[in-house]
C-alpha cells in the first residue's frame, strides 16, 4: 500500500508540473471548445498506454544504446511543439455561437485527438519516464512482471486520463467566458504559444540518457 501510494504520488506531481500536454489541453480547450479538447486528452492517454507498452517490452534502452534515435525523436518532437506554436500565434480570435460552442467544437474530432497523440509520442523523455518510473514499483516477489507493469499502466494512463479532462473541461469553461473579449484570447493565444514553442526548444537540447 505504501509504494501505491509512492506512486501515485510520483504520478501526481509530474502530471500538475505545467508542461506541453497541459499547454496543449488548455490551448484546445479556449480556443476550439471542450468537445476538441477532450479528443486531445483521450489522443494523450492513448501515447502515454503506447509509450507505456514500449517501456515494459525494454524498448527505451534503445536510446543508450543508439543515441541518435533520442536525437531523432527529441529534434521531431520539438519541431512539432514549434510548429503548434507557431500556428497558435498566428491564430485569431474565435467567435462562440449561440450555443455557447466554438467553430471548431462542431469539426471532427480526429485532428484534436492527432495532436495529443503525437505531442505526446514524439517526446522522448515521456518513454524515459515511463521506463525510469515503473521498474522501481515492479518485484518478482509479487507476481508475474507483465502483470504488475499492465496494473502499474492502467494506473498511469486512467490518473492521467481523468486529470487531461479536468483540465479540458477548465479550458472550455475559460474559453466560453472568454468568448466577448478578442483582446483576451488574442493575449492567451500569445501566452500558450510561446509557451508551446519555449517547451519544444528545451525539448530539442534536451540532454541524452546517460
Amino acid at each position: 500500500m505504501a509504494d501505491m501510494a509512492m506512486f501515485l504520488g510520483a504520478l501526481l506531481i509530474v502530471y500538475v508540473v505545467p508542461g506541453p500536454d497541459m499547454i496543449l489541453l488548455l490551448e484546445t480547450g479556449v480556443l476550439r471548445g471542450r468537445g476538441q479538447a477532450l479528443a486531445v486528452a483521450v489522443g494523450l492517454a492513448i501515447a502515454r498506454a503506447a509509450h507505456v507498452t514500449l517501456a515494459a517490452l525494454g524498448l527505451a534502452a534503445l536510446f543508450k544504446t543508439h543515441p541518435w534515435a533520442f536525437d531523432a525523436a527529441r529534434t521531431v518532437g520539438g519541431c512539432y511543439l514549434v510548429w503548434l506554436g507557431v500556428r497558435l500565434l498566428r491564430a485569431g480570435p474565435v467567435s462562440y455561437d449561440a450555443t455557447g460552442q466554438a467553430p471548431a467544437s462542431r469539426a471532427g474530432l480526429g485532428p484534436a485527438l492527432l495532436s495529443g497523440v503525437l505531442t505526446n509520442v514524439l517526446n522522448p523523455k515521456a518513454l524515459l519516464f515511463c521506463s525510469v518510473l515503473l521498474p522501481q514499483f515492479v518485484s518478482p516477489a509479487q507476481g508475474p512482471i507483465g502483470q504488475q507493469f499492465a496494473v502499474l499502466g492502467v494506473i498511469l494512463v486512467s490518473l492521467g486520463l481523468a486529470l487531461d479532462v479536468l483540465c479540458a473541461l477548465a479550458g472550455g469553461a475559460v474559453g466560453r467566458w472568454m468568448s466577448a473579449s478578442p483582446r483576451a484570447q488574442k493575449i492567451q493565444s500569445r501566452v500558450f504559444g510561446l509557451a508551446l514553442i519555449g517547451f519544444g526548444l528545451r525539448l530539442t537540447v534536451a540532454q541524452r540518457p546517460a
